[in-house]
């Protein structure tokens, strides 16, 4: 309802439908005029404006350079009515050669750099149009388009640019419009241009079939695809992620250190912003293992180099740089462009199939222009021809008539000519009257009509015209086309954690409360037999250390407790902590029930078909089970073995099936048997009987016999020996044993029993937290049934918690105090577990 105040009519209107409609309004202006790139020529309105403007100026590729400001100012006087720096910064960006893989503006002067560095003001650089610009604006003049009015109507601007070039593809676009944007890949020209006859030869070919043609995005700058899944994924939908990597190579200087050195850097990467997160990280001690960061790129390229400290591990720094840096970006993809005028999410084929329709309609509107010019032509001639023939009568008309207009009539009445054919002649030098300008016109006359007869067979022969269409493109892309820059990986796996931890040996405690931790084997000298040892843990009185092994950080850890089940777990997962950190909880880490206690641990490299777990029980059971069984374990554990009631797990050990086994008792005694003995169980079992005990005698150790050498044993007062393999009879399984300790109120019960070599080096960890590190070959081999020699002095109240082995990388003088020396892992994972 209307009313009238003072002469003004005043409607009233619901502001939620005006703000409803003159958002759409916006909305749709955004969409279709600046933010979404047309499907047929692959140009936004302020692309397209920019190079129609630069045609206008007569910046050909072969013209001279003309100032930016020019352009920016008749561009935006002309065709675009909004801010002189955001055309610029258009006009930049074709220009930039890593941000365009076929630039469209040539330009003069600095355009800014992959650093991030800004342009120079549009006062002081130049530019001209590109010759693949040039194939943009192809035939434009020959009607192949529809102008339209610009913003103030007074001039005439193109809805869109004849564009021989497939460009939505091989430039690729991005922007950001209102509820929907666009993020298109650059794309190798050969690639795009193959595929476009391949759809014009078979339309019913495939998104895959074409993908066997155009392989995956092609940046400007170079990198590494890696993965092919999300590629597939946007050429099949329209959308997925692409994952780049920088190209890194590595370098060894004189001095042995390792260098990693980037020459290519993922698409739309800041290279200045690289370096300065890559520097923060290593600030941060985010990154360990790089001493220095310095950028060597010139005019000849990139090259920016990442030096190593001395030994560090390069594949892991390069997987965290990966990770933790932008040297690994994801690209995601949206092919959306308007079709139409409607915007549309296009897959592979889909897109290819409107750029080919899209030239189809560009061709056969330039035939139909390029037949009507040479019909015209060849009128006009035709006419010129019956003048030259009649001469002598066309020169008497002409000189008797009053008048050009009378000259014109006689003319169409002598020889029923058309009046632009008689004011052909009338307006024809007398030139054309020779010999040689008669010859060139009935030359041109025959020209035109061999010209006329093949524009209709064109006009009439829709194959004809792909045919034309075929040959254009393949003509742009022989001029243009060059080698792909982006490599591809087929299948790229996404990191994992352990991907980006060095690989190195760990020494793992486990303390009675459950506390669990890990540092370098390195971090403990080794001593002489009988030295005071070192502090490795500090505990309260009522904790104490209660396991102690060696393990590479990308080896398993499975945890066997003595009811009976399995836990799985990553050495790496354990936190790093320095010798005397009391370590965290275990229960955080694996979900152990309550009670429950770790029995042993196994370090396993991978789980292989023809390998066994075998468990030994406290009351003298074993079980033999295959370690695939293990390889999947959930999180809150899995069934090892059925414990009876009164009975524990005590030791569980990886084997081959071939190997004799020795169980070790409380009362110093050994029983030695082939584990052929034991068949493989489920492990929903509870075994056989592998030794015989005296009454309150228990198991505490099993020794899975691999290398042939010695058997050392311990007791729980600090006294152990060594004593010859060889001297244990092989029996069958449920023997009692034969002596391999004798055991009194001096040396405390046996405690330990495990297979060593003079190379070893035994590591034991008393109750107290004392950790002392000694080669065995200190440790003399003696008879079975001796009570054997003092392993390390004990404080009043201490007792020995546990024993382990390390084998030396390099051999050392006996005796001699190596703060250096370093050790590794023992190949058979068994040999460092440890059992109570």
């Amino acid at each position: 309802m209307a009313n009238t105040i003072q002469g003004e009519r005043i409607t009233p209107l619901n502001i939620e439908e005006e703000m409803k409609d003159s958002y759409l309004d916006y909305s749709m202006s955004v969409i279709v005029s600046r933010a979404l790139p047309d499907v047929r020529d692959g140009l936004k309105p302020v692309h397209r404006r920019i190079l129609y403007g630069m045609m206008e100026l007569g910046l050909g590729p072969t013209r001279a350079y003309k100032k930016s400001a020019r352009v920016v100012g008749d561009v935006m006087g002309k065709y675009h009515p909004h801010g002189d720096l955001a055309i610029y910064d258009t006009v930049v960006r074709m220009a930039q050669d890593f941000s365009m893989r076929y630039p469209l503006v040539d330009g003069h002067g600095n355009f800014g750099s992959i650093d991030g560095d800004g342009a120079a003001a549009m006062r002081y650089t130049e530019v001209r149009l590109t010759r693949a610009a040039e194939e943009m604006l192809a035939d434009i003049d020959k009607e192949t388009v529809d102008f339209v009015p610009n913003y103030d109507d007074t001039l005439k601007v193109p809805s869109v640019l004849p564009s021989k070039l497939p460009n939505l593809l091989v430039n690729g676009s991005s922007g950001i419009a209102v509820g929907m944007a666009t993020n298109i890949p650059p794309h190798n020209l050969r690639e795009i241009v193959t595929a476009c006859c391949q759809v014009i030869d078979n339309p019913a070919i495939t998104v895959d079939e074409l993908m066997q043609t155009v392989i995956a995005p092609d940046f400007p700058t170079g990198g590494i695809i890696y993965g092919m899944s999300g590629v597939r994924e946007a050429f099949r939908t329209g959308r997925g992620r692409v994952v780049i990597r920088a190209k890194v190579n590595s370098e060894t200087v004189k001095s042995g250190r390792d260098r990693l050195v980037v020459t290519e850097i993922p698409f739309q990467v800041n290279k200045s912003r690289l370096i300065e997160k890559i520097a923060e990280l290593v600030n941060d001690k985010r990154l360990e293992g790089i001493a220095d960061i310095r950028d060597e790129s010139d005019r000849d390229g990139m090259r920016l180099v990442i030096e190593l400290k001395r030994d560090a591990p390069e594949d892991i720094i390069l997987n965290q740089l990966f990770k933790h840096t932008p040297l690994q970006s994801t690209f995601g993809v949206i092919m959306l462009a308007l079709v139409g005028g409607v915007p549309r999410v296009l897959n592979l084929k889909q897109a290819l199939e409107y750029f080919v329709e899209y030239r189809h309609e560009v061709v056969l509107r330039r035939l139909q222009f390029d037949l009507r010019q040479a019909e015209e032509r060849a009128h006009i001639l035709e006419g010129l021809q019956i003048a030259i023939d009649n001469i002598d009568e066309v020169i008497s008309i002409i000189r008797a008539a009053n008048s050009p207009d009378v000259a014109r009539l006689e003319l169409m009445s002598a020889f029923e000519l058309s009046e632009k054919q008689a004011q052909a002649i009338l307006d024809m030098r007398l030139q054309r009257l020779t010999g040689l300008e008669r010859q060139k016109l009935a030359d041109e006359l025959r020209g035109l009509r061999e010209l006329i007869v093949e524009l209709k067979h064109y006009l009439e022969d829709r194959g004809a015209r792909m045919e034309l269409i075929k040959e254009e493109l393949r003509e742009v892309a022989e001029k243009y086309g060059d080698n792909r820059r982006t490599e591809i990986i087929e299948d790229g796996e996404e990191l994992s954690l352990e991907d980006m931890i060095a690989e190195e040996d760990m020494v793992i405690t486990i303390s009675k409360a459950g506390y669990i931790k890990r540092f370098p084997v390195s971090g403990f000298r080794r001593q002489l037999r009988g030295g005071r040892g070192s502090t490795g843990a500090v505990t309260k009185e009522e904790d104490a250390i209660q396991h102690l092994f060696v393990a590479s950080t990308h080896h398993y850890l499975l945890f066997f407790t003595d009811k009976g089940r399995c836990y799985w777990l990553k050495v790496y997962e354990a936190p790093q902590m320095g010798r005397a950190a009391k370590g965290k909880a275990i229960i955080n880490l694996i979900d152990i029930e309550p009670g429950e206690k770790i029995r042993a641990i196994v370090n396993v490299p991978e789980f292989r078909e023809d390998q066994y777990i075998l468990m030994a029980t406290k009351n003298g059971l074993v079980k033999k089970t295959s370690l695939s069984a293990y390889s999947n374990p959930r999180r809150a554990g899995i069934i090892a073995i059925n414990i009876l009631e009164g009975d524990e797990l005590i030791g569980a050990a990886v084997t081959d099936g071939s190997n004799d086994v020795i169980l070790g008792t409380s009362a110093g005694k050994a029983v030695r048997f082939h584990e052929s003995d034991v068949r493989p169980m489920g492990r929903g079992t509870k075994g056989v009987i592998g030794a015989r005990l005296p009454k309150g005698a228990t198991v505490v150790g099993m020794v899975v016999v691999k290398r042939g050498g010695t058997l050392l044993v311990a007791t729980e007062k600090g006294y152990g020996k060594r004593s010859n393999i060889e001297d244990y009879r092989i029996t069958k399984r449920g023997a009692q044993g034969v002596i391999t300790v004798r055991t009194s109120d001096k040396t405390g019960r046996m405690i330990a029993i495990m297979e060593v070599v003079d190379q070893d080096d035994l590591m034991i960890i008393t109750a107290a937290g004392v950790v002392i590190r000694q080669g065995v070959g200190l440790i003399r081999t003696i008879g079975r049934a001796t009570q054997g020699v003092r392993l390390i002095r004990l404080d009043e109240g201490d007792s020995i918690a546990d024993i382990t082995k390390v084998v030396r990388e390099e051999e050392e003088a006996e005796g001699v105090d190596n703060g250096g020396a370093q050790f590794t892992i023992e190949e058979n994972p068994d040999n460092n577990e440890l059992e109570s």
